[in-house]
């Protein structure tokens, strides 16, 4: 069921009275035409408290506000074109704060929390070989929209015995704390119906809990169903978005070319108010280190406030933008060692019993070469890279408009991925599944994590199959017990952790069930283990509590990628002529849910290389960004191709993440040996490349 489809007798609609401005104070709202039953509603009406659990963001605005857009008010009332009406002459009095202006760079701008990490070098730093080269270069990343198949939105229905709430939620347990907090009533008087959750991309973790929060907030005010649902441009204006980020990376090389010391500054952007600050702070960091041997590392990790819209979590919590960074500062590395980029990555990656950057040990051998190798015979990475190269040099002294020269290129990249809890503290909970094996021999699962896929269903019930022998037709997922925390449903936990938990219960029952009566039932937990922290500063006397959970990096996936892209002169626009991925994924439990995980990912994370393009100016986004935006299609890429390095003994790994930390590296990669020109930001747009070719041409003497 979508948000759309919830339709009741008497049912209210409500929408958002939103802030004028970016930096300011709530004075008052007007609403000169307010008929009954129509209601305004405000920070005043909450009976509890304002402000979101795990979350420190207020349901509706009080005083403070942070950014345009941010809630202040809610209209509640049985029609919406009359609603739209009245919210028209409604009139939010605010003051204005002066505000400090802005740095372009990201690099630039204050900071709100921050991590500092120094690694130890196995030689002295005195005895350290003086540099030879050294290698620099300042990468960005754009923001990117979630653009769900349904713009967000919530359902609730209050009454003396119960509310209840129609969301889509990857947390409904945040939901329904949320909801206490805000209308004191306890949790076992609070039902949270998921509703169809789409493509969601790690999107709706803590948004829902805020505008269920504020449906709730008017069906407790008005006595009515109501439902509370943005429109397209809302949703794309005011919702979180994957943080955009800039990394400056410089390494230092002896005479035989290996890194000898690191030094990283990156930033990421949390928009007003904190969501996943701290995850995203550590997942940047971690990607920006990458997993190869960078000699003595000094790292700053920052995220900074601006007046955006809370930014938040896409696939990846960050270590995506990291690793585009890192990803392209080696390719440049090796091309300035004059070496093949993939040769150099196979010859300094990390082995087994080799440690992350931060310390956590790969337990496991890390297939550097076997991805890369396979990925390569898959492409022809080898011959055409050598054969682009050869071309891109013989133009250094000749660099020609010629609308028929066809220019070509060859990219790769390669990334892990950890899989489980989140990497703080927030994720604390004995989060679990419960299995009942009933006397008709059927099998129930109850988990508070909606299957993303029929895959994840058909993988829970293969399960059963094999270690139980249960018939398919016998297993049943329920997902509505309201004692069963599975925790959130991101970071891949459901294929991995959840499948895990389901997996020791059908284990465990096997072991009872011819001993024990029916019905047999098993629960099962898990717990972070003990957090591993960063040499941490203070900010503002407060710790910024970067700690990284070892139980999700240990035992990483990885992937490799290439891409291979041509463009002419005319249009200017690459053309994409293959994409070509290979992961070690653990034990892969569908092929055919692994390969759709993996191409879903590649065509999404090329539309935000390529296409997605997200700007706030003076704290909005500009009409046209809203109008022009556009996705990829999958009919408009090319043939994808995707393999899996075959390893039946490992447990199963989180794979989805991985095509947005290797394909944007490797595409603008491509695109550099095409141009011989180092692209360093995405969206990489043909403004860019325009640019370029204009410098390039006016380079050539008469």
């Amino acid at each position: 069921m979508f948000i759309d489809d919830y339709s009741v007798d008497s049912m209210f609609h409500a929408i958002i009275l939103r802030s004028p401005l970016s930096h300011g104070s709530l004075v008052e709202i007007f609403c000169l035409d307010l008929p009954e039953p129509y209601v305004l509603i405000t920070a005043k009406d909450i009976p509890g408290i304002n402000e979101l659990d795990n979350f420190s963001i207020p349901i509706l605005a009080s005083e403070y506000l942070s950014y345009i857009g941010e809630p202040v008010g809610i209209l509640a009332g049985p029609d919406l074109t009359r609603l739209d009406e009245i919210a028209s002459n409604c009139i939010v009095k605010v003051n204005e704060y002066v505000q400090e202006t802005r740095k372009e760079s990201l690099l630039d701008s204050p900071s709100f929390k921050r991590i500092s990490y120094s690694s130890n070098s196995s030689k002295d730093s005195e005895t350290r070989e003086l540099p030879q080269l050294i290698a620099s270069g300042t990468y960005e990343t754009g923001i990117q929209e979630h653009w769900y198949s349904e713009s967000q939105g919530a359902a609730a229905d209050f009454t003396k015995e119960m509310l209840t709430v129609h969301t889509s939620t990857q947390w409904p347990f945040n939901v329904q704390r949320s909801l206490s907090k805000m209308l004191k009533i306890p949790v076992n008087k609070i039902e949270v119906i998921q509703t169809e959750p789409g493509l969601h991309l790690d999107g709706k973790i803590m948004f829902p809990s805020l505008i269920s929060c504020q449906a709730a907030l008017a069906s407790f005010i008005t006595k009515k169903p109501v439902r509370l649902k943005l429109s397209r441009t809302e949703d794309f204006r005011f919702t979180p978005k994957r943080s955009g980020s800039e990394t400056h990376i410089v390494s230092a090389l002896d005479q035989n070319g290996r890194i000898i010391n690191t030094e990283i500054i990156t930033a990421i952007d949390i928009g007003s108010q904190e969501t996943f600050t701290n995850e995203l702070l550590n997942q940047i960091c971690l990607g920006s280190l990458g997993m190869y041997k960078l000699g003595h590392i000094n790292l700053e990790g920052i995220a900074l406030k601006t007046n955006k819209p809370p930014q938040g979590p896409m696939e990846g919590f960050g270590i995506s933008q990291g690793f585009f960074a890192l990803e392209r500062h080696v390719s440049r590395l090796a091309e300035s060692l004059m070496k093949d980029p993939a040769e150099w990555r196979k010859q300094n990656s990390l082995k087994k019993n080799d440690k992350l950057a931060i310390g956590i040990p790969l337990k496991e051998d890390v297939p550097m070469t076997k991805l890369i190798d396979s990925v390569a015979e898959m492409s022809d990475y080898y011959r055409k890279w050598a054969s682009y190269e050869l071309l891109k040099k013989s133009r250094k002294k000749k660099w020609e408009l010629n609308e028929h020269e066809i220019k070509r290129g060859i990219g790769i990249a390669a990334a892990y991925q950890g899989s489980g809890f989140l990497c703080t503290g927030r994720d604390k909970g004995a989060y679990g599944v419960e299995l009942i094996l009933g006397k008709d021999s059927s099998l129930e699962i109850k988990t508070s994590i909606i299957p993303n896929s029929k895959e994840n269903e058909k993988i829970w019930r293969g399960l059963a199959g094999s270690i139980l022998g249960v018939e398919e037709g016998l297993v049943s997922i329920t997902t509505t017990d309201k004692d069963i925390d599975s925790g959130p449903d991101c970071l891949s936990r459901s294929i991995t952790v959840i499948t895990g938990l389901v997996e020791q219960c059908c284990q465990e029952i096997r072991k009872l069930r011819f001993r024990d009566p029916l019905p047999i039932t098993v629960k099962r937990n898990i717990k972070p283990e003990k957090l591993l922290a960063w040499n941490l500063t203070k900010e503002d006397g407060k710790n910024s509590e970067c700690c990284v959970n070892p139980l999700a990096f240990n035992s990483p996936s990885w992937g490799a990628a290439v891409a291979e892209i041509e463009i002419d002169n005319i249009s200017l626009q690459p053309i994409i002529l293959g994409v070509w991925m290979v992961a070690d994924g653990g034990r892969i439990l569908s092929l055919q849910g692994a390969k759709r995980s993996l191409k879903l990912g590649i065509i999404n994370a090329l539309s935000w290389t390529i296409n997605e393009q997200v700007i706030y100016k003076n704290g909005e986004i500009p009409p046209n960004i809203i109008d022009n935006y556009k996705l990829f299609a999958p009919v408009e890429i090319a043939p994808i191709h995707i393999d899996f390095l075959k390893n039946d003994n490992a447990k199963p790994k989180g794979i989805g993440e991985l095509p947005y930390s290797c394909i944007p590296a490797a595409y603008s990669q491509a695109v550099s040996q095409a141009l011989d020109h180092p692209f360093e930001k995405i969206p990489l747009t043909a403004e860019d490349l325009w640019d370029v070719m204009k410098n390039k041409t006016a380079e050539i003497p008469v």
